[in-house]
């Protein structure tokens, strides 16, 4: 009688869909007018991505189609980490943009905090990037659920795992 239900929070990417995205903003740069002679370019290294363009301006007009690109495949914009401005070689400027696997520490034990000063019933334990919220209470957890997305962490959640 006393099962205990959970789910998990997590903060994940869908990578694929990342690869999907740089591939169709690679191909849109290279056949636009306005980047006809220039460098500019996304590429996808490890878990980040590498913005180059001729100055500034281009640079902003890249992460314009990127975000573009991604919002058609799903991919959430707070998955994004943006990097500040370089200036890199021949006059070309370059970005670093990190994509978010995992809910930070920092966040976690907010989330946790949160959690465990508004619902007294549910428990919350860290596991690495994740958080595993369990009670014996289905409307708890689901109470659990919309207030984690009520408030803003700068993350996009998903929640999984819910049994």
């Amino acid at each position: 009688m006393a099962k205990e239900l959970s789910f998990d929070v997590v903060s994940r990417a869908d990578m694929s869909e990342v690869r999907n995205a740089v591939n169709m903003a690679q191909k849109e740069l290279a056949t636009r007018y306005d980047f006809k002679k220039s460098v500019s370019r996304v590429s996808l290294e490890g878990d980040h991505l590498v913005l180059v363009s001729d100055d500034r301006g281009k640079l902003a007009q890249v992460v314009d189609l990127l975000e573009e690109k991604l919002v058609r495949r799903k991919v959430s914009l707070k998955a994004l980490q943006y990097g500040k401005v370089e200036d890199a070689l021949g006059g070309t400027v370059r970005q670093q943009v990190g994509v978010v696997q995992g809910i930070p520490d920092e966040k976690a034990k907010a989330m946790n905090k949160l959690l465990r000063q508004r619902l007294k019933k549910v428990k919350v334990q860290i596991q690495g990037d994740t958080l595993r919220v369990s009670s014996p209470s289905k409307d708890e957890l689901q109470a659990a659920i919309k207030l984690l997305k009520d408030e803003d962490w700068g993350l996009p959640l998903q929640f999984v795992n819910y049994r």
